[in-house]
């Protein structure tokens, strides 16, 4: 079977052999010079010989017409005629020149018919395949500037062979122009459609439901905290947990944003088994604890971005989080879509102010580069005017209420708690990052400096290794000064066995201090992603936790969770 597309090049090249071929053909029946000038596409049917005399014409179009029609995307169709300009000479197209062997053609029809298209960029293209729809379309612009010469009284300039030869490409392409102005028509009726009933001019609104069979247990006898204090002494039950979030992101100017988002989720990490057994060293599950609290429906972010100038990013609001914006990476980031346990979709020890507070952001990626400057200021209480009352410990990680059980912060926007990050990015390309972290703070009466390092490299389109290592001092803690380490490194493969599916495996120590414990706690997970359509994933999630909460009597944690997502 032969192929379906011919080069543009190749194509101007036919429509002028044809126009050729009819121009000589049509001399020997050329009536005297007294006649008037015929223009009646109906010619067709007195001269009947001269359709039967383009046949060797007709040969040529056959390339296309003998040829299995492929289907080619209606918004691919839409694309390619929408982002082509029109042009009114040759001189115009800056990739074709003189000694092409399809200048001659491209010249004469644009300066006869003015309906050869160029691409915003200056160029024609002229060897880039094209389609039976693509060439059916260019025959429709030509019909329609004979059809705008005749109305305007200058129809000599249309002559007979013209006339003959569209004729005949026109009954060729019935087909292919009667479903392309079916397509045109069919989007038409669709964004009239879109446009009655959208749901606002400015505003977009998206939605994300993760909902999750999970459950656990433990071989040790009994599960203590790293204080000694006993948590349970028999394995939990399974659970149904969700998190659901609606987003109202709302831009005025194209280059700004304000995002809205209400969220309800089934509690704040305590509805699974690895929250429940473990809830300081980051085991619990990533959509559960980023979540709101017991079903109740919550502002979750409230943030408006916007450039001031080029290159640089401004988001201020009063409720925010340092993990949206810091600490990313394209393989262990979304507790949704990869990774669910929290200790490996952040660096645990990074952002102790885990959760929601008010603050600013900078990002600044210099002439859209390779760098990437950010920085993220988040204070924890800051709506709170009273420096003598308790500080509200809602905006801070387990971590920070198990190191700071005791301390009170001043409150206020410039008081403890606080936190800020700066990260630089350096990321030549999709396949490879590295980020460059600080982040210091205080924290209820005590000081944190962490140092952090985040890497990620594609090994192929399939396969691609990451990790995480940080290094910090928490000053004044129940523990007194200490040091903690925290690591973690993973494998992510893209389209195992089905397109578009994602699985992985990773590792992480996420408290590594002598002072805390007498072991060091190790998380596992691996998972596997299956899409179901493109909205909605299937993923069932293995977590194994050695040594949790630092403590070696407690044996080893291991759960089971099957995470479905949706997404619209």
């Amino acid at each position: 079977m032969r192929n379906s597309y011919l080069s543009l090049a190749q194509g101007v090249s036919i429509l002028c052999l044809t126009l050729q071929s009819a121009s000589v053909l049509a001399e020997t029946l050329q009536p005297p010079a007294s006649s008037e000038p015929v223009v009646n596409p109906t010619i067709l049917e007195v001269r009947a010989s001269v359709i039967e005399a383009l046949e060797p014409t007709s040969e040529i179009l056959s390339l296309m017409t003998q040829t299995a029609t492929e289907a080619v995307p209606e918004d691919e169709i839409v694309h390619r005629l929408s982002s082509e300009a029109q042009v009114t000479s040759v001189s115009q197209l800056a990739d074709v020149q003189p000694a092409d062997w399809a200048f001659q053609a491209l010249q004469s029809l644009i300066e006869r018919y003015g309906v050869i298209a160029g691409y915003p960029d200056g160029s024609y293209r002229g060897n880039s395949t094209m389609t039976r729809y693509e060439f059916a379309a260019g025959i429709k612009a030509a019909l329609e500037r004979v059809q705008e010469l005749i109305a305007s009284g200058v129809e000599t300039q249309v002559t007979r062979e013209d006339l003959l030869t569209l004729q005949q490409l026109q009954k060729d392409f019935a087909i292919e122009l009667a479903s392309l102005q079916g397509r045109v028509d069919n989007l038409e009726a669709n964004t009239a459609k879109l446009e009655a009933n959208q749901f606002s001019t400015t505003t977009k609104l998206t939605g994300l439901v993760v909902a999750a069979v999970t459950g656990g247990g433990f071989s040790g006898d009994r599960i203590i905290d790293p204080k000694g204090a006993e948590i349970a002494n028999q394995n939990p039950n399974a659970t149904f947990v969700y998190r659901a979030s609606l987003n109202l992101n709302t831009s005025f100017g194209g280059t700004d944003s304000l995002l809205v988002r209400l969220e309800a989720g089934s509690a704040l990490g305590n509805d699974n088994a690895a929250g429940f057994l473990e809830p300081t060293f980051g085991s619990v599950l990533d959509f559960s604890y980023r979540s709101a609290i017991n079903d109740e429906v919550l502002l979750t972010r409230l943030y408006y971005s916007f450039m001031p100038f080029k290159d640089l990013k401004v988001t201020l609001g009063p409720t925010i989080t340092a993990p949206d914006f810091v600490d990313r990476n394209s393989y262990a980031n979304q507790g949704h879509l990869d990774f669910s346990t929290l200790a490996l979709t952040n660096n645990y020890i990074l952002s102790p102010l885990l959760n929601l507070g008010a603050g600013g952001v900078i990002e600044w990626n210099p002439g859209a580069g390779a760098f990437t400057m950010r920085a993220v200021y988040v204070a924890g209480d800051a709506a709170n005017p009273n420096p003598n009352s308790q500080s509200s410990r809602t905006s801070v990680s387990p971590l920070v209420n198990l190191l700071f059980s005791d301390g009170d912060g001043e409150s206020g926007l410039f008081k403890d708690p606080y936190q800020g990050t700066v990260e630089l990015e350096y990321a030549p390309s999709s396949a490879f990052a590295l980020r460059l972290q600080y982040s210091g703070g205080n924290l209820f009466d005590g000081r944190f400096d962490v140092f952090g390092v985040n890497i990620e490299l594609a090994l192929s389109q399939q396969l691609a290794i990451f990790g995480r290592y940080g290094y910090g001092r928490y000053n004044n803690t129940d523990f007194g000064d200490i040091q903690p380490n925290y690591w973690m490194a993973g494998l992510a493969l893209r389209d195992p066995f089905v397109p578009g599916a994602l699985a992985g495996i990773a590792a992480a120590q996420p408290f590594i201090e002598n002072a805390v414990g007498n072991a060091t706690q190790t998380n596992i997970e691996a998972f596997y992603n299956l899409p179901l359509s493109d909205n909605i994933r299937i993923t069932p999630v293995v977590q194994v936790i050695t040594n949790p909460a630092n403590q070696e009597s407690n044996g080893t944690i291991i759960t089971g969770t099957v995470r479905t997502s949706i997404s619209f």
